[in-house]
């Protein structure tokens, strides 16, 4: 959802007059000495859990109570590729999903998408016809604004990616069409389909029924689904995901997506659990290329997870205590930049309804600035064109905002600085022209 604030009295700053624009700039010039006069040291840079989040999962801590899944499953030893039953059946459900098209992994779901992408490049997928890393380049469909670490992950894999917008209802299907439809050097594509980080879009049904149908040049195409934001809700309409595995079968792409979710921002951070699903044919190829690597995942934390959770809605009921506590976080994203830049029309930005992240657009040309004044005031921000491939925003506007980690107290002041600098900003630029 975007947002440019309600309709207000003020003046938008491209109309003012140069003596009014010099007025208004010595105004704001004063108003950022005395932040920077606060001494802050504040941090908006990632979008992690806060401590009191992370409290609501001490009772981990206590579990499992006992050795044995359901089953009788000794969770102490070797075994079990696909992870404990019980939890595959809760995320399952939580992502709409077969159980049986499950498996449950180790804490880091980025983890199992490295190892997909390292295994299509070395190996090939089930219906390609030679390994990715045997032809003459390999390219991915990358909407953006979009999340950084699966830019720097395809970076790293020389991979190039190709940027296509994403709108508030998904990825722009017809730039995506156009890309895939006769250059077979495009592999992928990677999607965050709910509260997508950082802009908050969620792709509708009809989109992502596209995305799956598209006729493609490269017959072994991926879509890369990263639902990590699928129960993350911060109202009460809790959203839910298009369900990508049965629009992918029923279009006779089956193994178009592989989806991918974990409890990183649900219970531990680094202590979580992570879960891929996938076509039976993509599942068996992973779980055989998994195989090499490991003789199980981490059942014991398999087993706390099911004790702790017990199902999918203990899941979803301890998401809502989650809710409680940040939800009031964005709302003071909200309310700052609303109540300093609504009417001046220098700034956008989303008001999710989930998710992590708020995705601001300032003036372009001057998101860099923003950064550089924010962090001489003492409060750090993702660097400017975080949001896309190589860092590299053609427009330099795009500011990814991540309020979650920080207390309250201190995203009041954070945001209230960030929207000086904003103005102070536009102000510089204007001024210049």
């Amino acid at each position: 959802m975007r947002h440019d604030g309600p309709v207000t009295s003020q003046t938008p700053l491209s109309a003012l007059s140069a003596d009014d624009l010099a007025a208004r700039l010595t105004t704001v010039r004063a108003d950022y000495d005395a932040l920077k006069e606060r001494g802050l040291k504040l941090d908006l840079t990632r979008g992690k859990p806060g401590s009191d989040q992370l409290d609501l999962s001490n009772g981990l801590l206590d579990l499992p109570s006992g050795l044995k899944d359901a089953a009788g499953t000794d969770v102490r030893n070797y075994g079990g590729l696909d992870g404990l039953a019980e939890l595959r059946a809760i995320f399952a459900d939580l992502l709409g999903v077969d159980a049986a098209a499950v498996v449950c992994g180790g804490n880091s779901s980025l983890t199992m998408m490295h190892q997909v992408l390292t295994a299509l490049l070395l190996k090939g997928g089930p219906d390609s016809p030679r390994p990715w890393s045997q032809e003459p380049v390999v390219k991915f469909v990358c909407p953006v604004p979009g999340y950084d670490r699966h830019f720097t992950m395809l970076a790293e894999l020389g991979i190039e990616m190709v940027t296509v917008p994403m709108n508030a209802d998904g990825p722009d299907v017809e730039a995506v069409r156009a890309l895939v439809a006769d250059d077979p050097s495009v592999k992928g594509m990677w999607i965050v389909p709910t509260y997508a980080n950082p802009t908050g879009a969620v792709c509708s049904t009809e989109v992502a029924a596209e995305l799956m149908a598209m006729p493609t040049a490269a017959p072994d195409f991926r879509i890369l689904w990263d639902n990590a934001y699928a129960v993350h809700h911060l109202t009460g309409e809790e959203i839910k995901s298009a369900d990508a595995l049965g629009l992918a079968s029923a279009s006779g792409h089956p193994n178009r997506p592989i989806v991918f979710a974990s409890t990183s921002k649900i219970t531990f951070a680094g202590a979580g659990v992570a879960a891929l699903a996938a076509s039976p044919e993509n599942r068996a190829w992973y779980l055989e290329r998994l195989g090499f690597a490991s003789i199980g995942p981490d059942k014991v934390n398999h087993l706390r997870h099911i004790e702790f959770f017990g199902d999918a809605d203990g899941v979803r009921a301890h998401m809502r205590r989650h809710r409680d506590l940040i939800a009031p976080k964005f709302d003071a994203v909200e309310e700052a930049l609303s109540g300093r830049l609504s009417g001046l029309d220098i700034a956008e930005w989303t008001v999710p309804s989930g998710g992590y992240f708020v995705n601001l657009d300032v003036l372009d040309g001057t998101a860099s600035r923003v950064v550089a004044l924010a962090k001489e005031a003492g409060i750090a921000l993702t660097p400017a064109g975080s949001a896309f491939p190589h860092g590299d925003d053609p427009r330099d506007r795009n500011i990814r905002l991540a309020p979650t980690f920080p207390v309250l107290a201190e995203v009041e002041a954070a945001m209230a600085g960030v929207a000086v600098c904003v103005e102070l900003a536009a102000l510089e630029s204007l001024a210049r022209d």
